[in-house]
């Protein structure tokens, strides 16, 4: 899969997928990143690819033409089909899913263009007639979409097969399964008086493999709540919750009795 990235900032692109598992994808051929000056589209001595907001108002914004230029000509360049996506605000948040959904046009050999805006944003014309979809990364603001194309990157290339070396590594990830990943836990066995669990050196696959599931729901259930709200739960899940809720029931009887006794002596 190649990955086309429309910046103003080509040093930050190059800078990022020049090390760790971008840079080896890339030597291996599993994917390909290139940076596209707009700049290089500009039709001024300048080079200027921004300018006033008709209608007034503050800041600026990137003139159609050059953008228009920058996506014909890379359409141009890729052997295969193009999905152009725009890094903005405005669009869809950025998931696990759509990482996958991404990853996909890898077997359909469709590339990606990447645009990254910068200032107030893009004239909408482009918007209108050349982005077939917008993105997010979250509900804030950036000075401009080079970090959420480098995101959308490495999120969608450790997707593709090969990238990792262990395709495994991706489906155990958190969020691969709407899940938080599980707990983890190396060497040494103590440290600071706190030990490993000693299921994980059982060397009991079924053992270690409930354990890290529980502890995946554990995570999940504190820290992102909401993932389970709307979870198909599988049977083994169901079971562990519904060890949980008996185990909680124990705990909350006896700190009521606790409660009771204490407020009787008093």
């Amino acid at each position: 899969m190649e990955f086309y990235v429309l910046t103003i900032f080509p040093e930050m692109i190059d800078a990022c997928s020049g090390i760790g598992v971008l840079k080896k994808a890339i030597e291996q051929k599993k994917i390909s990143v290139q940076a596209v000056n707009i700049r290089d589209y500009t039709f001024d001595r300048h080079k200027s690819v921004d300018d006033t907001p008709y209608g007034g108002g503050v800041g600026m914004v990137m003139k159609p033409g050059p953008l228009m230029k920058a996506i014909q000509d890379t359409q141009k360049k890729s052997d295969h089909q193009c999905k152009t996506i725009f890094l903005s605000p405005q669009g869809k948040t950025f998931n696990q899913n759509i990482a996958r959904e991404l990853a996909l046009y890898h077997e359909t050999q469709t590339d990606l263009i990447l645009i990254c805006g910068r200032y107030e944003g893009i004239d909408e014309r482009i918007c209108n007639e050349f982005i077939d979809d917008e993105l997010s990364i979250g509900d804030y603001v950036l000075t401009g979409g080079e970090l959420p194309a480098l995101i959308i990157i490495d999120a969608v290339s450790r997707l593709i097969p090969g990238v990792l070396g262990n395709d495994q590594s991706a489906d155990e990830d958190t969020f691969s399964g709407d899940l938080i990943k599980h707990a983890q836990y190396t060497r040494p066995y103590a440290f600071e008086g706190m030990t490993v669990p000693d299921v994980l050196l059982s060397g009991n696959h079924k053992d270690i493999y409930n354990w890290r599931l529980a502890s995946s729901l554990i995570k999940t259930f504190f820290k992102r709540p909401d993932l389970l709200e709307q979870r198909n739960f599988s049977v083994e899940e169901i079971n562990i919750l519904t060890h949980w809720s008996e185990y909680l029931q124990k705990i909350i009887q006896h700190g009521s009795i606790h409660c009771t006794n204490s407020l009787s002596s008093t």
